[in-house]
């Protein structure tokens, strides 16, 4: 009979539903003012030392990118499941075969090796950020690709345009041998590297037409 009174005196509103969402938006509450607090100074004292932001500014493309992100946390795994951006492929995962390869201040990069803390500050494209945002028309590179079918499975094709797009800008009229010495920190799993060669080489050419 207790037990049947006390629930007979819980208000209608309180439900299990309500609860959960109640515990939800406090939670939420906490983390939001932890960031806003991040940053700031406790008692005058500065942050202790090594300390690293969670919630950061990458520019992406072109835009800033307000994310909150580890400490550990590889620019690979922002990017994809953070900013949204999965052309950058995830393959070995330990900086071997390139899949993840994108642009930092103009320079290939593998993301997964690389972390995101340390790219405050720097401009980072990936392969979505080629292509010209105003007409949609595909980069010299990319064009490239689609001229000569240049991959089988295209897993690894993210990691060599981006590679491709860095070399050029040091070496736009490299001959096969160098291109294929630039590039070569990429790998395809499918072992299609003439077609890939070929394919590059005429993106360099329509870069030198463009």
């Amino acid at each position: 009979m207790e037990d049947k009174k006390m629930l007979e005196d819980v208000p209608n509103s309180v439900t299990r539903r309500n609860f959960i969402k109640g515990v939800v938006a406090a939670g939420a509450v906490a983390s939001s003012s932890a960031y806003l607090f991040r940053t700031a100074t406790l008692q005058g004292q500065p942050s202790a030392a090594g300390a690293v932001e969670r919630l950061i500014t990458l520019n992406v493309n072109g835009q800033d990118r307000r994310v909150d992100v580890m400490k550990q946390e590889t620019l690979a795994m922002t990017l994809r499941y953070k900013v949204g951006l999965t052309g950058t492929k995830i393959g070995c995962d330990r900086a071997e075969c390139g899949a993840c390869t994108v642009l930092i201040d103009d320079v290939p990069r593998y993301s997964c090796s690389t972390l995101t803390h340390t790219t405050r500050g720097q401009k980072i494209v990936t392969i979505e950020g080629l292509a010209d945002a105003a007409t949609g028309k595909l980069h010299p590179v990319q064009q490239g690709v689609i001229d000569e079918q240049g991959f089988q499975c295209a897993f690894c094709m993210p990691g060599f345009v981006m590679a491709t797009v860095g070399y050029l800008k040091t070496n736009p009229n490299p001959t096969r041998q160098e291109l294929a010495h630039g590039i070569s920190g990429n790998l395809c799993r499918c072992q299609d590297y003439d077609k890939i060669l070929t394919a590059m080489m005429r993106g360099a050419e329509h870069m030198r037409n463009a």
